[in-house]
């Protein structure tokens, strides 16, 4: 697949450092390097997974009709992934047309805070503490999940909302937008890794225009 290499904090772009595939951004120094595809397809996926190592990629299961995969992301060297991005696309009775995009990731990358629009590259401090918002079903274990509140311009942000949690020890980030998509999410939901699904991998829907988060800032 033709893959674009960015920065996993921001759009600026990259340049390579090193003959080992270092790369430095101008706003964020010396960086793994993301990389992701325009159009996801099912040998997208393959790749990802194969480049992501044990950082897992989590899709909401089952998936409900008419929702799709419209992008993927990953970051870090080939085989030593810091972390994955999947977003998908759909609909739902109440906000019409809808996204949402799960991020796994160690401590420190910064692509779950750009997804979110916070400052980064992990969880403010007032993250994670308090009730959690809800409970998400991964690899058979409850991973509670907290809300994060965005600001822009001294305002809240309601364009999107954002739960963070942790779970196999990695950053859990899931972000919707518009900011109501969030309602449909349920205590017990359950994200799978998507190389568990076995022959139901192949049957993944894919298309659909890229996830919104590629432009953030």
């Amino acid at each position: 697949m033709a893959l674009a290499v960015g920065c996993p904090r921001c759009a600026t772009p990259v340049a390579s450092i090193g003959a080992g595939g270092t790369r430095s951004c101008p706003e964020h120094g010396v960086v793994p390097p993301l990389w992701r595809t325009d159009l996801p397809s099912y040998d997208d996926l393959v790749t990802l997974l194969e480049h992501a190592g044990e950082v897992p990629t989590y899709v909401p299961w089952p998936l409900e009709p008419g929702w799709s995969i419209t992008d993927l992301a990953v970051v870090g060297e080939e085989g030593k992934g810091v972390a994955t991005l999947l977003t998908l696309s759909g609909t739902t009775p109440d906000d019409g047309a809808v996204e949402m995009t799960v991020v796994t990731e160690e401590a420190g990358v910064g692509l779950g805070a750009r997804c979110a629009r916070t400052e980064g590259p992990d969880p403010g401090i007032d993250a994670c503490s308090g009730p959690p918002t809800t409970k998400v079903r991964v690899g058979g274990q409850l991973a509670p999940l907290w809300p994060v509140t965005q600001w822009t311009n001294g305002a809240e942000e309601w364009e999107r909302s954002v739960v963070v949690g942790e779970a196999a020890g990695r950053w859990l980030w899931l972000v919707f937008r518009p900011a109501t998509a969030m309602l449909m999410l349920q205590d017990g939901w359950q994200l799978r890794q998507v190389s568990d699904l076995g022959v139901q991998m192949v049957e993944l829907p894919f298309g659909g225009p890229g996830g919104s988060w590629w432009g953030a800032p």
